[in-house]
């Protein structure tokens, strides 16, 4: 595992988890929000975002967390290893809820109030991205591929690789 990419529904821990993993691995964490958006909440220009992400694929080591189906088969073909949070719905609608007014170092402000659209997002992931995440992981089935349906699964993955 050197090249990593961490990828699942909001709210499901994909930050969280990619801090764990790189305090266990010491591999390079890279957020794809913190390369996208503006702390102002606006974002980069596509061609910005893409070349920082070319930058990053290209490096010897690298976790990588974020969605952006738009760049998803742009990491797979640079990874090793996938981690899929296929959590619940209800799972990634609590993750939400509470990290809530909650610094973090994944995006570049504070989350004050709960975004309505975003939460569309999540209550549509299942059905309008999930697929499209699982074609692609077919498509490249000789990646390490693990898909985590729980965080107790994550956790016995984590508690696994730090010995």
């Amino acid at each position: 595992m050197k090249r990593i990419m961490i990828i699942g529904c909001p709210g499901s821990g994909k930050s969280t988890f990619s801090r764990e993993l790189h305090k266990i691995t010491g591999i390079p964490l890279f957020h794809l929000d913190m390369m996208y958006w503006n702390a102002d909440k606006t974002t980069v220009d596509r061609d910005v975002f893409i070349k920082r992400l070319s930058e990053v694929v290209k490096k010897d080591s690298w976790i990588i967390d974020g969605n952006y189906n738009s760049t998803i088969e742009l990491r797979l073909q640079y990874c090793d290893t996938v981690v899929f949070l296929d959590y619940p719905l209800d799972v990634c609608l609590a993750g939400v809820k509470e990290r809530m007014g909650k610094a973090r170092s994944d995006i570049p402000w504070i989350e004050t109030e709960e975004d309505a659209e975003f939460i569309e997002f999540i209550k549509n992931y299942n059905s309008n991205n999930r697929p499209e995440v699982l074609e692609l992981l077919n498509k490249y089935t000789h990646k390490n591929i693990y898909i985590f349906e729980n965080r107790i699964q994550t956790d016995e993955f984590l508690d696994k690789i730090s010995t």
